[in-house]
């Protein structure tokens, strides 16, 4: 029968001890993704979780922070220019790239300096 993948369940990125309010802030405030519930047996390590579509994205957070500059997740938007606009306005820096064939996408850097992608997909 094989492996057979359904898709992705969670993206995590991490965030320095001690910043889940600047997290909920920026991912939750600005972004506007739901917060949800951790698990009690992992809540007590701190982070938040944020469902995004189907999917969930998990920010933890470790002593020895480094964001990542290079390697991010994309997340696929149906309203980027509105994205845009919300960004703009919160005073978050947008950076356009070379195109990518099929899409349209700009990245931000997180307030902890991790690398993110938004992208919508052009139909036709």
């Amino acid at each position: 029968m094989g492996i057979q993948y359904k898709g992705i369940d969670h993206v995590q990125l991490a965030a320095p001890k001690g910043s889940e309010e600047k997290v909920r802030d920026f991912f939750g405030r600005i972004l506007g993704m739901e917060e949800i519930t951790k698990p009690a047996n992992l809540a007590k390590r701190g982070g938040v979780w944020f469902s995004c579509g189907q999917h969930q994205l998990h920010i933890g957070v470790q002593d020895d922070f480094a964001p990542a500059k290079k390697a991010h997740p994309a997340f696929h938007v149906a309203n980027l220019e509105e994205l845009r606009s919300t960004l703009t306005a919160a005073g978050v820096t947008v950076k356009d790239d070379e195109p990518l064939e099929g899409a349209e996408r700009f990245y931000i850097d997180d307030p902890f300096g991790n690398r993110i992608e938004f992208l919508c997909r052009i139909e036709g």
